[in-house]
């Protein structure tokens, strides 16, 4: 592969990245990442998810190489090098976006992760919010309001360009998972930002940064990295901005590459 001297790091979403359809990262995707560790690249997993989600499905001999970027850039850590940031959102931001919804879609069901803890305004399940595990703690409208928020999700929500119009200088609004999850995080805060930092800590350029994606928090980190590479089942946006296209999350894409590289 014309580009396998260039790797320093490789940049690993989750869910329908690294994840298959079961949720399961297979064992030759286990072993393709584990010899890129031990060829000396530097491993970063960056998900939507919040820790105590990565734990349950990220195999010990995975957490124990990597760096992590949790809710698509707001809070990261670098174990080996002690390195750790937290960018949340202002409680003052996140009552007006409270505000906002409540009179713009009456019935609209969210949550707040802070912290690694899910609070939301009303009971929900898996498929009503995905990605979120956790049984959330029910807080009333005046208590969500006083919350620092790693992320604010929001689902089923019918008017996610107006929100996002009504609060770009604020804060950083993404679509996600076919359109059914709105995820926000603090302004300035992506996928992008977080691997900056990261790299930047091990003096890694990005230009020698290989990612992995398939929606669209993955697509600001495919527009500055050297070698973005798109999963088979990614979204034709992200696509369109990578270097090389693999196979699926189900036929192990990502060590469909990485084993061009051991």
């Amino acid at each position: 592969m014309a580009f396998m001297n260039e790797v320093k790091a490789i940049v690993l979403d989750l869910d329908g990245t690294l994840l298959n359809s079961k949720k399961e990262v297979s064992k030759r995707n286990q072993q393709a990442i584990f010899e890129m560790h031990q060829k000396g690249i530097f491993i970063i997993f960056a998900t939507a998810r919040p820790p105590r989600s990565v734990q349950l499905f990220l195999p010990q001999r995975l957490r124990e190489i990597g760096a992590f970027v949790y809710y698509n850039g707001a809070f990261l850590t670098d174990n080996a090098s002690g390195y750790r940031e937290h960018m949340g959102i202002e409680t003052m931001i996140v009552a007006e976006i409270i505000e906002y919804i409540s009179e713009t879609h009456v019935d609209a069901c969210y949550s707040i992760e802070s912290e690694d803890q899910c609070y939301s305004n009303k009971p929900f399940y898996n498929e009503t919010v995905p990605n979120v595990l956790t049984k959330p703690t029910i807080l009333s409208l005046g208590e969500l309001k006083k919350l620092k928020a790693s992320k604010f999700l929001l689902s089923e929500y019918p008017h996610y360009q107006n929100l996002k119009s009504q609060f770009q200088q604020k804060v950083n609004a993404i679509c996600t998972d076919a359109g059914t999850l709105i995820q926000i995080m603090a302004k300035g805060v992506s996928k992008e930002y977080a691997v900056r930092k990261l790299c930047l800590h091990r003096n890694i350029l990005m230009s020698n940064v290989m990612a992995f994606g398939d929606d669209w928090n993955d697509i600001e980190l495919f527009h500055v990295c050297g070698i973005p590479i798109a999963m088979e089942n990614a979204i034709p946006e992200l696509k369109s901005a990578a270097c090389s296209i693999t196979k699926t999350n189900d036929e192990d894409g990502v060590a469909h590459i990485l084993e061009q590289l051991i």
